[in-house]
């Protein structure tokens, strides 16, 4: 059973696309915006910001009704005064600290008071500084020690690249600002670190870590950080060369071994070649610079692996797997200098390997406990057409990857935060399913945690071709995802059965059964934003805010 109800609220301040902002990164970004902002440390009180630049404040009063907007600050600027702005954004930082951006390229840290007490809940500026080309906040910490608090922020920008002739002509920014305070001084907040990294896709994720000290990113393409002092557009001229130049090595692999070939400066003699192995690590040295240093994808035999200069004047290093069978996808962990060759013979090989998933038959046997692929069945919504994505984690001070993911088929579906004292978890498509990972910085031998499973929510979610927000509750007990006008869907946790249920085909009795419901709004307003909580979800559209009671216990 679902309760639904709306209410009219003072308009939402949309920001449009212009028209220089017509690539799909423009729309991922600005375009998909979630204007509605959940408080995750006071559930039930959602907030957004209206034509008048006021940061607007709903709450559940009682069980399905929710009070009057309230505003609880209000931009010092006049937003619509610039041409260029994006929509205002916000994140609540800790339960008394915010962090807040007009859209405009002015950053806003604000001390609240504790939010949920209305006696000591204030909204102040506590810091208030313009930081460049417009923005958007995508996560935000606060650290507090005995010597100082400091706001780490995460800021998105997508920036024109002139000289990108063949792509959009957009890069992709996340600034990393650090703003600080010694608690002895009497000094206003200052920031004292931006650090700035670029790629060419908007991530689907990305987070500071809670001690401050490292950052994760999922995106499709992988991003970088820029030297300090070092210009932007420098640095993203310097990594289009670099793709145009040939690869530094070329390597290839069998099931026992993998060859790598360099080719050298001429002249080179043996005494030029330094070549250190190590069970999980290479180091190799070219008259005195350094060729190629870092941690293998997996591990070696280091005492039987070689290296011989050839008659080509080249370089020829072989590496003994210790993993005899396994399929290294990269040569040394996030070096893309490299080039992957693949003869005939080894893709012919893959191919038998797969086969097995596969059938000419059609459906040759339905009652098999696993029935093979086949590839008549496969609808439309299995088919992924984008690139696989890749989960990085970066070191915040040495400013360099430590781990890098492959995602592969496993799709990038939301993220959602269960406790906010720490990263918000990400939930990915596990073949049929969906799976949500909670990330833990301390940990690093296991810093991604398994906590809950979506049965088949993974496909179910596939065939929703308008969908626009997605979102589960912190308790797990369901997901919902809302298309661009009015329908929402909500998926439910398996439950168990009141009555005596039979599966018709096998004759055994069913325990649990989970349930689908669908929602529909009586608005034909474009929904703006979507938020879900343990009991409730919030749907916002241009001037209303709808509030769907979902009764877990039926």
């Amino acid at each position: 059973m679902l309760y639904l109800q709306g209410w009219s609220i003072p308009a939402v301040a949309e920001v449009k696309l212009r028209d220089d902002q017509y690539t799909l990164e423009h729309m991922h970004a600005f375009g998909m915006y979630n204007y509605l902002h959940c408080d995750s440390w006071y559930q039930d009180s959602v907030y957004y910001i209206d034509t008048l630049g006021r940061i607007m404040n709903l709450t559940v009063m009682l069980d399905t009704a929710l009070g009057k907007p309230r505003e609880v600050f209000r931009l010092p600027t006049d937003l619509t005064a610039c041409d260029n702005r994006l929509c205002a954004s916000i994140h609540f930082t800790s339960s008394t600290w915010v962090t807040l951006s007009d859209g405009t390229g002015r950053l806003y840290v604000i001390g609240t008071g504790e939010r949920g007490n209305s006696a000591s809940e204030k909204w102040e500026i506590m810091f208030n500084e313009e930081l460049g080309d417009p923005f958007i906040i995508i996560h935000s910490i606060s650290l507090l020690n005995a010597e100082e608090h400091s706001i780490a922020t995460l800021l998105l920008r997508i920036e024109k690249e002139e000289l990108d002739m063949k792509g959009s002509g957009f890069y992709v920014s996340l600034e990393w600002v650090t703003i600080s305070k010694k608690n002895k001084d009497k000094k206003k907040y200052e920031i004292i670190k931006r650090d700035i990294l670029c790629g060419k896709s908007v991530p689907h994720y990305a987070a500071i870590e809670p001690d401050g000290n490292g950052l994760m990113i999922v995106s499709y393409k992988s991003f970088t950080f820029v030297q300090a002092g070092q210009d932007l557009e420098e640095n993203m001229d310097e990594d289009m060369s670099e793709k145009i130049k040939e690869p530094l090595y070329y390597w290839q692999q069998t099931e026992d071994d993998l060859t790598v070939t360099i080719r050298l400066p001429e002249d080179s003699t043996k005494e030029d070649i330094q070549v250190q192995f190590l069970p999980d690590h290479i180091n190799i040295v070219l008259k005195d610079h350094q060729f190629l240093e870092g941690k293998l994808y997996s591990s070696i035999d280091h005492e039987s692996s070689t290296w011989i200069i050839k008659e080509s004047n080249s370089l020829e290093i072989s590496l003994i797997k210790k993993n005899e069978g396994l399929t290294w996808p990269e040569l040394v962990v996030g070096d893309k200098q490299g080039e992957l060759i693949r003869d005939s013979a080894q893709c012919a090989a893959i191919a038998e390997r797969l086969m097995h998933l596969t059938s000419e038959e059609l459906n040759p046997n339905p009652d098999k406990e696993k029935p093979p692929c086949n590839a008549q069945e496969l609808e439309e919504c299995d088919i992924f057409f984008e690139e696989s994505s890749s989960l990085c984690r970066f070191d915040g001070n040495t400013l360099k990857t430590t781990h890098v993911v492959n995602l592969g088929s496993n799709q990038y579906l939301f993220s959602v935060i269960v406790d906010p004292k720490e990263m918000p978890c990400f939930c990915l498509r596990h073949d049929v399913d969906a799976l949500l990972w909670q990330p833990h910085s301390s940990k690093q031998d296991d810093m991604w945690e398994h906590i809950a499973t979506f049965n088949a929510l993974g496909y179910v979610q596939a065939s929703k071709r308008d969908k626009k927000f997605f979102a589960c509750a912190p308790n797990y007990s369901y997901a919902a995802l809302c298309e661009c006008l009015r329908r929402v869907f909500i998926y439910r946790q398996p439950a168990p059965m009141s009555t005596v249920l039979y599966n018709r085909k096998e004759g055994r009795q069913v325990g649990q059964v989970a349930k689908q419901q669908v929602a529909s709004l009586e608005t034909n307003d474009p929904i703006l934003g979507f938020q879900a909580t343990n009991e409730r979800l919030f749907v916002l559209t241009t001037r209303n805010l709808f509030l769907i009671k979902v009764n877990t216990e039926n």
